[in-house]
């Protein structure tokens, strides 16, 4: 049954990885590996108190590590057709607890995604 279960969360998440479905709240994100390599990846944006977050809730979290390795991002936002240059600022503490209280998912997404643990960004607009 674990076996089961393990392999329906790897299918989920791979299903999601090939596809990177968008909606109205998704938006592109560039990070760049220690080789500068761009990679881009469909993410969820959620804006709180007029400030851009986005939250790290797969297993497949490449994006999430070159961009603290690396904050310079690019990103791509809803209705834009190009991309434009942001800050990627791990977010903790006080802000953590209050970004995590607002940005939830249920228990179904949850168990359906293996539970994994979730980590936030905020993306601040660069100068320019």
């Amino acid at each position: 049954m674990l076996l089961l279960y393990v392999g329906s969360v790897i299918w989920f998440e791979a299903q999601l990885g090939i596809n990177q479905p968008q909606g109205a709240t998704s938006i592109v994100i560039a990070t760049f590996n220690e080789d500068n390599e761009r990679h881009e990846r469909v993410v969820r944006l959620e804006t709180i108190d007029d400030k851009y977050y986005v939250a790290a809730n797969h297993w497949p979290r490449a994006w999430y590590h070159q961009a603290l390795a690396n904050p310079q991002i690019e990103v791509k936002m809803p209705g834009q057709d190009s991309f434009a240059s942001f800050e990627a600022v791990n977010v903790v503490g006080a802000e953590d607890a209050f970004v995590r209280e607002i940005y939830r998912f249920g228990f179904s997404f949850r168990f359906r995604t293996g539970f994994p643990p979730r980590y936030f960004l905020r993306l601040e607009p660069n100068p320019g």
